[in-house]
């Protein structure tokens, strides 16, 4: 992993990390989390909800951006602040997620940096949209 300086960092840089959603992904993040909510563990119970079966839950999802914000950019020693998330679809087990990062901002006299944050199935829907603050110190 690169450690980039705040400086080097340029508004409208990309980044992006892509992972396959298992059952595994699912079970082991409910027993981490403590999230035992049926719809994401329990097949019967989910036949019946608004999903008609299992989803993964929304915040494993959204943990592919931090994913990509911590190693790939800004990168190693960057501090989240901050994320504003929108659920907009389920991800399902099978659905192969995309969460891409963006710069849309720089704050220099603070080393602030603001992500637009989105994670695509593999058919191209959203499944998250948002926004996040970082901290790049030097």
């Amino acid at each position: 992993m690169e450690i980039r300086s705040y400086d080097s960092i340029k508004v409208g840089e990309k980044a992006s990390f892509t992972k396959t959603v298992t059952e595994t992904d699912i079970i082991q993040f409910a027993g981490i989390s403590g999230d035992f909510n049926p719809v994401h563990i329990n097949k019967e119970f989910a036949k019946n909800s608004m999903f008609k079966e299992r989803i993964a839950h929304g915040i494993l999802t959204a943990s592919f951006i931090s994913a990509v914000a911590g190693t790939q950019l800004p990168g190693p020693n960057s501090i989240y602040l901050k994320q504003v998330l929108n659920f907009t679809a389920p991800v399902k087990i099978g659905d192969t997620i995309t969460a891409t990062v963006e710069v849309i901002s720089k704050r220099d006299d603070k080393h602030l940096i603001t992500l637009d944050t989105t994670c695509t199935n593999q058919r191209g829907e959203k499944v998250i949209t948002g926004e996040a603050l970082v901290k790049k110190p030097d």
